[in-house]
C-alpha cells in the first residue's frame, strides 16, 4: 500500500548518496565523451526507476527492482559505482510482500551480483561492500515495510474502533432523548390538559397546573443536556417522577422498593427502564392502577411495573428496543407480558458495593 511508504518522506533524496560514486566513476578517470553519455543514460534511467520505486506496489515493484538489477548488470564491468544498482534493487524487496518474499527478492538480487562478478572475474576488494549493503539494507528495508504495513491495519483498525464508538454515542443519545423527551412531553400534555379542563371552574389550581407545566419543561431542558453529556437521573427521581406523572394522568400508584445495592450503571439503566415503563402506561395502557416494585430475589435485582390497562400483544417500539440494548449489554433481561394488563419485569444481576437504595412504600 502507499500509505506504507509515507514514513519516508524527505528521505529519499538522502538515499540518493549511493549513486554518487557511479556518478564520478567516470570523471575520476578522465574517461571520454561516449562513455560520459553512456553514464549519463544510466543515470537517468536509474533516477526514473528509483522514483518510480516509491509509487509502485505490491507486485508492481518487481519490474523496478529488475531493472535496477539489469543496470547494475550492464554497468558494473565499466563503472565500479555500479555496484549501488543492486543495493537500490535490494532496498525495495519490501514493499513487494511479506518478509519471507522480501528475503527471497533480495537473496535473488545477491546471487546476480555475485554471478556477475564471477563472470566479469571481479576482484572481491572492488564489490564486497556492494554485497554487503545489498543484505544490510534490504533486510532492513523489509523490516520497515513489514512494520509499516502493520501500522496501517492498526490505523485501520483504530478507525473503524472510533467509527463504531461515535456510532454508539449517536444511538445512545438517541435512546436518551427519546427516554427523556417521551416521559416529560406526556407528563406537559397531562398537565396542560388537566389545566385546560379545570380553567374556568377552579382557576387557582389551573395555574398551579400550569406553573407545573414551566418547572417541568426547564427539568426537561436540564434533563435533555445531561442526555447529551451521558449523566443519568437516579431511580429515586425517576421514582418521583413516576408519582406525579400518574397522579396527573388520574392512575393510582402502588410502589414497593426494597434496598437493593445497585452499582452507578445498573442505577441509570433502571430508572431510564422505570421512565419508559411508567410513559407507556400512561400513554398506552388506558389503566386505572400502576404498581411499581424493586426487589432482591435470589440474587437478582427484579423491577416491576405493571398496569391493570388493555394488555394485548404489541410489538416493541423505540423505547422498550432501547431499553432491551442496555439491559441486555449488562447481562440482565426484560420481559413483557400482555396477558393481564401489562407486565414489564426488568431483571439484573446483583451488584455488589454500592450503597442501596433506600425502601420505599407509597401509595398514590
Amino acid at each position: 500500500m502507499q500509505a506504507e511508504r509515507d514514513y519516508v518522506g524527505w528521505t529519499k533524496y538522502v538515499w540518493l548518496i549511493y549513486a554518487v560514486p557511479f556518478v564520478v566513476y567516470p570523471f575520476a578517470l578522465k574517461a571520454g565523451p561516449l562513455t560520459l553519455a553512456w553514464n549519463t543514460v544510466g543515470t537517468v534511467a536509474f533516477l526514473l526507476l528509483y522514483f518510480a520505486g516509491y509509487r509502485a506496489r505490491g507486485s508492481k515493484v518487481l519490474p523496478v527492482i529488475a531493472a535496477l538489477a539489469l543496470l547494475g548488470v550492464i554497468f558494473l564491468p565499466i563503472n565500479l559505482g555500479a555496484g549501488a544498482f543492486f543495493i537500490y534493487a535490494a532496498s525495495f524487496a519490501g514493499t513487494a510482500g511479506g518478509m519471507r518474499r522480501a528475503l527471497a527478492i533480495v537473496g535473488v538480487v545477491l546471487a546476480i551480483l555475485l554471478i556477475e562478478v564471477a563472470v566479469i572475474g571481479m576482484s572481491p576488494l572492488l564489490w564486497w561492500w556492494a554485497a554487503v549493503f545489498t543484505i544490510v539494507v534490504g533486510a532492513v528495508n523489509a523490516h520497515f515495510a513489514q512494520v509499516g504495513r502493520a501500522n496501517v491495519r492498526l490505523q485501520m483498525a483504530q478507525d473503524e474502533i472510533e467509527h463504531l464508538a461515535k456510532v454508539a454515542e449517536r444511538e445512545r443519545i438517541a435512546r436518551d432523548l427519546h427516554d427523556v423527551l417521551g416521559h416529560t412531553l406526556s407528563l406537559i400534555i397531562l398537565k396542560s390538559e388537566l389545566a385546560s379542563k379545570l380553567a374556568d371552574r377552579d382557576p387557582v389550581r389551573a395555574r398551579d397546573e400550569i406553573r407545573d407545566v414551566e418547572r417541568i419543561s426547564r427539568e426537561a431542558l436540564s434533563e435533555v443536556r445531561r442526555a447529551v453529556r451521558g449523566y443519568r437521573a437516579g431511580l429515586q427521581q425517576e421514582i418521583d417522577g413516576a408519582t406525579e406523572m400518574l397522579r396527573a394522568a388520574s392512575i393510582e400508584l402502588s410502589a414497593k422498593i426494597e434496598p437493593v445495592p445497585l452499582a452507578p450503571g445498573q442505577e441509570a439503566i433502571l430508572a431510564l427502564a422505570l421512565r419508559e415503563g411508567v410513559t407507556n402506561v400512561v400513554r398506552h395502557a388506558c389503566a386505572s392502577r400502576c404498581t411499581i416494585e424493586v426487589r432482591r430475589i435470589d440474587g437478582e435485582i427484579r423491577m416491576i411495573v405493571a398496569d391493570d390497562g388493555r394488555g394485548g400483544a404489541q410489538t416493541d417500539g423505540a423505547g422498550i428496543s432501547g431499553m432491551r440494548e442496555r439491559i441486555t449489554a449488562i447481562g440482565g433481561q426484560v420481559v413483557r407480558d400482555g396477558s393481564h394488563g401489562t407486565r414489564l419485569t426488568v431483571t439484573l444481576p446483583l451488584a455488589s458495593g454500592p450503597q442501596p437504595v433506600r425502601a420505599i412504600e407509597r401509595s398514590a
